[in-house]
């Protein structure tokens, strides 16, 4: 083990799963990315229902140096949380049926709609003047594309809204109630695709 807790004594014999960084790039922890990625593999052949799409969307790694790299682990999460999107819709339109399904659809991107119908720059909650959160005008872009696509039919991915990243300033946005809203869409994008 390195001191960044990577096994070297792994690297020479196992072809790593994702490229993986070098120099001064720090990448996702190569061990706690296999860890959760073979847990999510399990989860899912054996149908339970011990991870769910968001437990994907919201898993985190430590960087390190010699880790992977981030972008391409973030793209298949990407893929893994779409298929454990499609599983839990699958099952509730079953449970359910078609139409409640689509009716909760709506009603959560009637929610987010109310929210964003707010005036620009006053969309969530600020951070104090000494305090660090998302840019104001960057978020009210993206936020502004997600109006088009529930009202308008405006063209949205999912992996759009999971690779939007906002710049820092002084008095800028709540980061946690940015990224609820962000979630609360991917959710509302994976139900009706």
């Amino acid at each position: 083990m390195n001191d960044d807790g990577v096994d070297t004594s792994e690297r020479s014999t196992a072809k790593p799963a994702f490229a993986l960084t070098s120099g001064r790039t720090k990448g996702y922890h190569r061990a706690a990315v296999d860890t959760f990625l073979a847990s999510a593999r399990q989860a899912f052949e054996g149908g339970g229902d011990d991870l769910t799409a968001e437990d994907v969307r919201t898993a985190s790694f430590p960087l390190v140096k010699e880790g992977y790299a981030v972008a391409e682990v973030d793209a298949a999460l990407g893929r893994v949380e779409d298929a454990f999107a499609a599983r839990e819709r699958e099952r509730a339109v079953r449970a359910r049926g078609a139409g409640a399904w689509v009716e909760q659809a709506r009603a959560d991107a009637q929610v987010i709609l109310d929210h964003l119908a707010r005036p620009r720059r006053h969309r969530f909650a600020r951070t104090g003047i000494l305090t660090f959160g998302y840019r104001v005008d960057e978020v009210d872009h993206v936020t502004s594309r997600i109006v088009r696509y529930l009202r308008d039919g405006d063209p949205l991915t999912a992996e759009q809204l999971r690779s939007a990243a906002f710049r820092m300033q002084r008095g800028g946005y709540r980061e946690e109630q940015v990224d609820a809203l962000l979630d609360a869409t991917i959710d509302v994008i994976l139900a009706v695709r």
